[in-house]
């Protein structure tokens, strides 16, 4: 509850004019009237300091505090000087920004091509994480890789193959890269966009595919036995290396 201090200030000079008038004749009423007054009016301004210096005490302290170690950490997810509402928020921020530190398990992981990637991704139209799949299955992004048939660099280009595709080094990333990625996209026209077919044909090659007498990706699957068991290993190991790189 809050004293109004002029009316405390009248009241209190009542009573003692009162009490002086009970017990005193001469004009010392007055006077220990003014006495009381100038002694009020000290006590008031003493009070008035006492809570101004208590301010500047408050303030003071809440500007220590913004000056630490932690407030320049957290900036301004924290601050002593905040109502409850604030801070309740602000530690809400708080939480969410330490609970997102860790990568997102549904981004696509990075590799060392990227560009030569996206560029042949462009230049061909076959999705970036099917050309990562790929890589990835047939030489772990290993450009000097040589297979035991003679297959080389990052897309496993056969002698033959990459001279038909014009590339004069195969273990050029730039130039393996492209190349695959033109030979894979010939093997997706070929068979209509069916992409395990592509597959086949681009690890057994696409006579054999042609043989089977199929058109789709479900007509394959049901004579899949009838293809080396390489290749069929090598079409899921690519769909599942390409859930690693989809976005």
């Amino acid at each position: 509850m809050q004293i109004d201090p002029s009316g405390s200030r009248q009241l209190l000079e009542l009573q003692l004019s009162n009490v002086a008038n009970q017990t005193n004749v001469s004009g010392e009423t007055t006077g220990s009237s003014v006495d009381f007054a100038n002694m009020m009016d000290g006590l008031l301004s003493a009070d008035t300091s006492s809570s101004e210096a208590s301010s500047s005490t408050s303030v003071g302290l809440s500007k220590r505090s913004s000056d630490g170690l932690l407030w320049l950490q957290l900036g301004s997810l924290y601050n002593s000087d905040s109502n409850t509402a604030s801070s309740s928020s602000e530690s809400v921020s708080l939480s969410s920004l330490t609970n997102t530190g860790g990568v997102d398990s549904t981004s696509s992981v990075p590799t060392d091509f990227e560009s030569l990637i996206a560029t042949a991704s462009a230049k061909y139209g076959v999705p970036e994480s099917l050309i990562k799949a790929v890589i990835d299955t047939e030489s772990g992004f290993n450009p000097n890789v040589v297979s035991s048939a003679g297959a080389k660099g990052l897309m496993q280009l056969m002698d033959g193959t990459a001279a038909g595709l014009g590339i004069s080094n195969a273990f050029d990333p730039a130039q393996n890269i492209d190349a695959g990625t033109k030979y894979l996209s010939l093997q997706l026209q070929r068979f209509g966009g069916e992409v395990k077919m592509a597959l086949a044909a681009y690890n057994a090659g696409p006579g054999r595919v042609s043989r089977l007498g199929v058109s789709n990706d479900s007509e394959l699957m049901s004579v899949l036995h009838l293809l080396p068991a390489e290749t069929q290993a090598y079409i899921s190991k690519v769909e599942k290396a390409q859930s690693k790189y989809t976005a």
